[in-house]
C-alpha cells in the first residue's frame, strides 16, 4: 500500500482561543501522512492568526472557499453545531473527506441528511474516547471473557460545562435550538464509551433535570434562562445482558471534574478513570483491574489541552489508515446517527418516565472503530 501524504483544512482554528487549538492542531502535526494545508475562520485577521501560529501555508476568511480548493483532502469541521449542516454538505458535494465533531447535527433529521450525503466519501465523527488505547485495552479484556461474564457497570460523569455561571460565550449551550448541551455532548460521548466497552445498548430509561434554571454570565453579568438540562441519570442495557447506570452532572470546579466507568463481572472487575475538565471525551484514560493484563497501547500523539490530543489522533490515525487502504472502519457519520438516536431516546424517557426500545427506531450501522 503506498501512502500519500492527506492534506488538511480546520474550519474553526482560530489562534487564541478554540478547540481545534488545543486538540486537532497538535493531533495532525503529530501524526506522519498528515499535513496541515489550511485553517479557515470568520474573519481575514484571526484566519491569518491561525495560519501564523500553526503552520498551514494558506487561510481562508471563507470556509466555502477553502472547502472547495483542490489542494485540500480533508476537511475537519470544529465550529459550533448549528453551523455543521452546511459546511459537512458542502464539504460532501465537493468530494472531500469529512471529519466533524460530535454531534453531527442539530437534530436527528440534520444527521440523517448527512449521514446520507456521505455515500462512500470518508468520514470520521468526534466521538474519539472509545479509541483511547485503554479504552479499547478494556474492551479487550471483556470480549476475551477474561472478567467473565459482564454483569453490570456504573458510571459518574461530571464536567466544567453547563453550570450556574458561564462566560457569554457559552451562552449557546443555554439554548435548545444550538444542539449543543449536556445531552448531545457529555452523555452522547459517555453512552458511546458504554457501547465501544459493553456493546450496543438496547434499553434505556432516564431523569433529566435543570439544577440551575438561571444562569449568570460571568463576563457581561446578564442572566438567562436556562433551556437545556444539565444532569441526567440514565439506566439502561446492552445486548451482551450488562445493566448500567450512568449519573452525568455538569457545573463542576476543575479540580472536582471526574469521570470513573466501572464494571464487574462474574469472575472480576476493571475500571476507567479520568480527572480531565472535559470529561472522558478529552485527555486520557487509566484502567485498573484485579485481573492481569498487558499494558494499553502508547497513544499515536500526545499533547494539547492536557493531553486533549490524544484521543482526536487516534481518530485521524484510523482515518488515514482508512483512506489509504479504501477501507472504512473508523467511525463515520453512521455511527453518529445512531449516537444521536440513541440521545434521542434517553430524552424522551427523560421527558416522559418511559423505558425506550433502541432497536424501534435505530437502523443505523454501529462500527467498533477497531
Amino acid at each position: 500500500m503506498t501512502q500519500k501524504e492527506i492534506r488538511v483544512g480546520i474550519v474553526g482554528a482560530n489562534a487564541n482561543k478554540s478547540w481545534a487549538k488545543v486538540s486537532h492542531v497538535p493531533a495532525i502535526n503529530g501524526l506522519p501522512g498528515l499535513k496541515l494545508a489550511a485553517v479557515a475562520t470568520s474573519n481575514e485577521q484571526s484566519a491569518r492568526e491561525a495560519a501564523e501560529a500553526f503552520g498551514a501555508s494558506r487561510w481562508f476568511s471563507d470556509p466555502l472557499a477553502m472547502i472547495r480548493d483542490d489542494r485540500i483532502d480533508l476537511i475537519t469541521i470544529s465550529v459550533k453545531v448549528p453551523a455543521h449542516r452546511e459546511l459537512v454538505l458542502a464539504a460532501l458535494n465537493a468530494g472531500k473527506a469529512v471529519y466533524c465533531e460530535a454531534p453531527l447535527g442539530r437534530t436527528v433529521g440534520e444527521g440523517e441528511e448527512m449521514a446520507s450525503a456521505a455515500g462512500s466519501l470518508h468520514t470520521a465523527i468526534g466521538l474519539q474516547g472509545r479509541l483511547n488505547p485503554a479504552v479499547r485495552r478494556a474492551a479487550q479484556l471483556i470480549s476475551s471473557g477474561k472478567i467473565g461474564r459482564p454483569l453490570n457497570a456504573r458510571i459518574g460523569s461530571s464536567n466544567v460545562g453547563f453550570g450556574p455561571e458561564p462566560p457569554s460565550s457559552y451562552d449557546y449551550f443555554n439554548k435548545t435550538t444550538s444542539g449543543a448541551n449536556l445531552l448531545t455532548i457529555s452523555a452522547g460521548h459517555t453512552l458511546d464509551l458504554v457501547e465501544a466497552v459493553l456493546g450496543e445498548i438496547i434499553e434505556v430509561d432516564a431523569r433529566t433535570e435543570i439544577l440551575w434554571p438561571t444562569v449568570k454570565l460571568t463576563d457581561t453579568g446578564g442572566k438567562r434562562v436556562r433551556e437545556t438540562v444539565n444532569q441526567v441519570d440514565i439506566l439502561g442495557k446492552t445486548r451482551s445482558g450488562a445493566v448500567f447506570t450512568a449519573d452525568i452532572s455538569g457545573g463542576a470546579a476543575p479540580e472536582d471534574a471526574r469521570f470513573r466507568f466501572e464494571i464487574r463481572g462474574s469472575e472480576g472487575w476493571l475500571c476507567l478513570t479520568s480527572d480531565h475538565p472535559y470529561g472522558s471525551q478529552a485527555g486520557d484514560l487509566k484502567l485498573t483491574s484485579n485481573i492481569p493484563f498487558a499494558a494499553p497501547d502508547e497513544p499515536a500523539v500526545s499533547g494539547g489541552f492536557i493531553g486533549a490530543a490524544i484521543n482526536l489522533g487516534e481518530v485521524y490515525s484510523h482515518l488515514v489508515r482508512d483512506m489509504n487502504a479504501g477501507t472504512y472502519r473508523t467511525c463515520g457519520f453512521d455511527h453518529a446517527l445512531h449516537n444521536a438516536r440513541l440521545i434521542e431516546a434517553v430524552k424522551r424517557a427523560g421527558e416522559r418516565g418511559e423505558r425506550q426500545q433502541i432497536e424501534s427506531f435505530d437502523e443505523a450501522r454501529v462500527t467498533t472503530g477497531s
